[in-house]
């Protein structure tokens, strides 16, 4: 007999524990997977901060660390199934930055400012609604919610001291080994996909603009409050961030940690969020997100079958071959994942996995199930 649905109760008042066996596993195989995640660390190193500075994503000057940023911890994880534990490793209370995972909050975000018609047509230009001057001009005028949220926008400026010609060219399968930041000719909006942080940090600004309350506010009051977080988590900003909204000053937050800054969280916190989305807003009776949104974020975008909005998708099963084509990821750099099941009611997050491997252990948790 399948478990009853559950959903855990809020921090720190207990998670409920499934056994292997009872929640459909084999449980030799899965502690082998478990086995398989702590032996493959990701090859970032300890130091965080040295590590950015070094110039892993891009050489000097471009690499200035201009947000706060600590050194990680040891490599953890969750397996949730019917939205209880059924293996954990290492300390998943161990508050680390989580790089891009980052950006599917954002989405969440989009999503509450679309349902409260703070943004009533994704296909509606930013610049109908965001004054701010990064938004003019035929090329960036023409650019939508949308393109931002799929990362086609080709958006063209300097925010917070970076080029967005930093990112032009980035390739994320040869992270830190391959070239990138050159001045390449733009297309039209809508019509390139490029993973491109400074674009993104362009949307955590415009929602700002919207909301007009800083975004960790937001987050913390729409989201993290109703799904029963911990109060540990953290979104910096960075130095140059600064920006004044009706006579007050507030901090605009980014998709990541590229330069420091961006989300600290411990994996609990980020398995809750999983289960938010494995139930497509719904926490109990409670809609935190429409189902709509959830449904619309999900759709491959036309150039990128593997993209959502700031989700990856497994079109085709072409991105994670292990996994369902019905899963979906928050991803970070660094091995930071939050894989979302729909087909097997799975929720799984590691922290600091070796990135190479993550295919890998998504194939050994779906052996160990199919064995049970």
């Amino acid at each position: 007999m399948t478990p009853a649905a559950y959903l855990p109760p809020k921090d720190g008042e207990g998670w409920q524990r499934l056994a292997a066996r009872d929640a459909g596993f084999d449980p030799s195989a899965l502690a082998a997977a478990v086995d398989f995640a702590v032996a493959h660390e990701t090859p970032f190193p300890r130091d965080l901060g040295a590590h950015l500075e070094s110039g892993h994503f891009e050489a000097p000057p471009d690499n200035e660390v201009i947000g706060p940023i600590r050194p990680r911890g040891a490599p953890n994880g969750l397996v949730l199934r019917y939205g209880r534990i059924v293996a954990s490793w290492g300390d998943t209370r161990q508050v680390d930055p989580t790089f891009s995972v980052a950006k599917s909050y954002l989405g969440l975000l989009t999503g509450l400012a679309h349902a409260d018609g703070l943004i009533p047509d994704l296909d509606e230009p930013v610049g109908a609604r965001v004054h701010d001057g990064g938004f003019e001009g035929p090329h960036n005028g023409a650019i939508t919610w949308r393109h931002l949220l799929q990362q086609t926008s080709e958006w063209e400026g300097t925010l917070f001291g970076k080029s967005d010609v930093i990112d032009r060219g980035r390739n994320l399968a040869v992270e830190g080994r391959g070239m990138k930041g050159q001045a390449r000719p733009l297309r039209a909006p809508g019509t390139y996909w490029e993973y491109n942080d400074i674009r993104v940090n362009r949307l955590g600004l415009s929602l700002l603009r919207v909301f007009r309350r800083p975004l960790p506010e937001v987050f913390a009051e729409r989201i993290m409050a109703p799904i029963g977080a911990s109060s540990t988590w953290e979104w910096h900003g960075y130095r140059t961030s600064f920006v004044e909204i009706d006579g007050k000053t507030m901090q605009s937050v980014p998709g990541g940690t590229h330069w420091g800054g961006g989300v600290f969280i411990h994996a609990g916190d980020q398995a809750r969020i999983g289960l938010l989305a494995l139930h497509r807003g719904a926490w109990g009776e409670r809609r935190v997100l429409p189902e709509a949104w959830f449904a619309e974020s999900l759709i491959p975008c036309p150039i990128n079958a593997s993209y959502g909005f700031l989700w990856r998708v497994n079109t085709g099963r072409k991105w994670m071959p292990n996994a369902s084509e019905q899963s979906f990821f928050a991803v970070g750099a660094g091995g930071n994942y939050t894989w979302i099941d729909p087909a097997h009611d799975l929720v799984v997050v590691t922290r600091w996995i070796d990135p190479a491997v993550m295919d890998g252990f998504i194939g050994r948790i779906m052996e160990a199930l199919r064995v049970g």
